[in-house]
Formats: C-alpha cells, structure tokens, sequence
C-alpha cells in the first residue's frame, strides 16, 4: 500500500512504567532535571517499543511518555494560549464495579472511583494570536524512530480542543474579533506541525478526537445551545476546520483520525451510537481511515459505516482499554464479521478502542492486562487477514 495502513493498530497511549510516573513526579517536585527526565523518558521508550514489536506490530508508539496527557502538551506549545481548570457539568462518568461486565469485582480502584472520583478536562482560551513558535513534536518523533524498523506514529490533539470548550466566548475578541481569522491560524498552526513531521521522516499521523462525539449527546450538546449555537452548524464547522489542517499533507502520509468518547481512569464522557453524526463525520472527514470505538453497548451498532466513504478504511476498536477482562478472540472475529456488511474486509483492521493510559495515571488495569490485549489483536489481526 501507497500510504501507512495496519491491521491490528494501537491508539498512542500505554501504561507508563512505575519508573518513569516517579521520575516525572521528582522533576515536578525540582528533585530532577529535565535531562534526568528525559534519559528516563527515552530508556522507557526504548523498552516499549521492544515490547510492542514482539507482539508482532509493524506500527510502533512511544506510548506517550513525554506528555501529562493526550493533549495538553501539544496545546501548551502554542502561543497565544492559556489553560484553566474546566467546569463541574465537563466532568467524566466514573467506571463502577463490574461496568466490564465480566462478573468480577475489579478491587479498590474501582472503589475509589464509586466514591467521589472525578476528572475534569482542562479548557482552553486563547488570549492573543496563535502561534507555533517551534514544532512540538518533531523531536520526539525522531527519537522514537530511532529506535525501530518498524513504522512509528505520532499523535495529535484535534484543533477542535481549541474551540469546543467555551466556543466564541473562550476565544479573544480583542486578538480575533472575527472567528475566521482564528480558524484560519489554526489551521496554518496544523499545517506547519505536520509538515515539520513530514521533514522529520513521518508518514503516519493520528489526530485524537473526542469531542466530535459531544454532538452525539443531549446532554453535552446543551453547552453549544447555552453559548446561542446550533450545535449541527458548529460541527459542520469542525469537520470543515480538520480537513483544512490536514489538507496539505503530502501524498504518501496516512492522516487518520480517532474518533473515541473520552477516556481517562477508565472513565468516559459520551455515550451512544456514532449514527447522530456519521454522515457529517465519517462521511465528511477527508481522512485515510478512522479509528473508531466499538468495545461495548456505549458505542452502539456497525450501521453507522454506511456512511464512510468507499475506499476510507476504519479501524475497528474492538478491545476496551478501561477493564481488565480479556476479549475472547472467536468474538473480535465474530465482530469484524459483522462490520464488514459495511466496510469491505480489505478496508478493515482492528485495534484497542482508546489509549491505556490517556493521562499519566493510565486505565484501572495492569501492565499483564494491556500486553494481554495486545498480544489478542495480533492473534485476531492474523487470523483474519494473515500476516499483513
């Protein structure tokens, strides 16, 4: 294939070691330098992409070590921007006990999420013109292929984390007083990032979305309606601000986009089918393929990839990263059997539904239940397309 496309994928974000959580803990407490950090940072990367190709991926991450989460690191970059705690109603849905459905009770992390755990994403406001001063990930990115033969994978957070918390009102009047104009430097920031990857030697990018499944629920919905927004135009608006940053992309880089709804301590934000918003998204995005989650009843059916375009491919995200409970293969086959009534099987592949550890503190599972799944992907992934 011209362009980056695997059949079993992952989604960018693995358990950090105990290790690295207590080195970034001691540079934060001024007990380590960020040399020191970063030696740490690049032995934990050298060891998960070992561990990641003797599962059998031909795609490799660095897990996401460098950053606190999926996103703010790439956001803290920019200029003109300033990041302030969100509000109570953006909060994530606890996990419970046995919300995997495996029958088990899970131990105190799931006690200690039933009583009073709560995670609340960051907003984001731009108080002055935007600006990428230097690219942020291009560094990274070479290390991380430094370290394999097989391909490496950047991630990116989706240019709507700059705009969907707050809309208009989280956008400086005084630096844009017409919104336009900062969609339009959004997009000239996204461009700049990618090709300074594309310089780099990268030819796979992912754009990490949860937002756009905001649109799905009433609830989330309601802070569009509040703000004086219809919400269908603002998501229109989103597909249309994402194609622009990806649209220069060169010919041989595969741009896709996971389109999850939201993941940090095994908690979650939305729920539902992706039916609301599959023609406006998965039919509109110009992406290579999409990433999607489809690891329980949340996610809702395989209908809704009717509306991706022939010849886009999808990743189905099959296998949860919030519980423990391994998937039975003959089921992840089952699955991928059903999907392909509307996605040709050559267009599919399958992958984790999200990262493993989105934020620092990572899923209520163990190191032995992540490598467990991945080692299941590969099993299925082979089984069903061979060794491609």
């Amino acid at each position: 294939m011209s362009k980056p496309f695997f059949r079993a994928d992952q989604v960018g974000s693995l358990l950090r070691p105990q290790r690295l959580i207590d080195a970034r803990a001691a540079h934060e407490a001024g007990k380590l330098s960020l040399d020191e950090l970063r030696q740490v940072e690049d032995e934990s990367i050298r060891e998960v992409v070992k561990q990641q190709e003797a599962c059998g991926f031909k795609v490799v991450v660095d897990g996401e070590y460098r950053r606190e989460n999926w996103w703010i690191d790439f956001i803290r970059g920019l200029s003109g921007i300033e990041i302030r705690e969100g509000q109570a109603s953006q909060a994530f849905v606890a996990p419970k006990k046995n919300d995997c459905g495996c029958g088990h009770d899970h131990g105190k992390a799931n006690d200690e999420a039933d009583e009073g755990w709560k995670y609340v994403p960051k907003n984001v406001l731009t108080t002055g013109k935007l600006g990428l001063p230097n690219s942020v990930n291009a560094t990274d990115f070479k290390y991380l292929q430094s370290t394999t033969d097989r391909v490496a994978k950047i991630t990116l957070p989706s240019p709507t984390r700059l705009h969907f918390h707050g809309g208009r009102e989280a956008v400086s009047r005084e630096a844009y007083p017409d919104i336009e104009e900062f969609f339009a430097d959004v997009v000239q920031i996204y461009r700049r990032e990618i090709a300074a990857l594309e310089d780099a030697g990268c030819r796979y990018i992912q754009i990490d979305d949860p937002l756009m499944t905001y649109f799905i629920s009433d609830r989330l919905r309601a802070e569009i309606v509040a703000s004086g927004e219809d919400p269908d135009a603002r998501l229109r608006r989103y597909v249309e601000l994402t194609n622009a940053c990806i649209a220069k992309r060169k010919p041989e880089t595969a741009i896709g986009i996971h389109v999850c709804r939201g993941n940090s301590r095994s908690g979650w934000i939305a729920e539902g089918g992706y039916q609301r918003i599959a023609d406006t998204v998965l039919g509109g995005l110009k992406v290579d393929h999409f990433l999607l989650e489809y690891d329980d009843e949340r996610s809702g059916d395989f209908e809704p990839l009717k509306a991706v375009p022939r010849g886009v491919k999808v990743v189905l995200g099959l296998v949860t990263t919030k519980f423990p409970r391994l998937e039975v293969a003959e089921d992840l086959v089952r699955r991928i059997d059903e999907a392909s009534k509307y996605i040709p099987l050559e267009d599919l592949a399958i992958s984790p539904q999200c990262g493993f550890a989105s934020t620092v503190e990572g899923n209520i599972i163990t190191p032995d239940d992540q490598w467990r799944k991945l080692d299941r992907i590969i099993e299925v992934s082979r089984r069903v397309w061979g060794d491609q």
